[in-house]
């Protein structure tokens, strides 16, 4: 991770769960060149652990507030994450 990088911790919520959500999170974060996870929690939203260069990451967020077709994005809340460990790829998690 560079100088430049930094990481967010993303909880995604509304009709995320059932829809493809994830797999879609990956997608998009390795087209932007993001490193990370995303996984389904048991409240019904989505928490992804986003990595890379502010700009890739805001636009990333932007996607989130939208979601992919099927989903219906109520609420996207972000805050500052630390990574312990350099992450080398973006992935579904449990």
């Amino acid at each position: 991770m560079s100088d430049h990088d930094k990481a967010v911790r993303v909880r995604i919520s509304g009709k995320v769960q059932g829809v493809g959500f994830r797999m879609w999170t990956r997608d998009e974060a390795v087209l932007l060149g993001l490193t990370g996870w995303v996984r389904n929690e048991q409240d019904g939203t989505v928490v992804a652990l986003i990595a890379g260069p502010d700009i890739a990451i805001a636009t990333m967020i932007e996607r989130l507030r939208r979601g992919p077709a099927g989903a219906s994005v109520s609420g996207v809340e972000t805050e500052a994450a630390k990574l312990e460990t350099t992450l080398a790829d973006f992935r579904i998690t449990r």
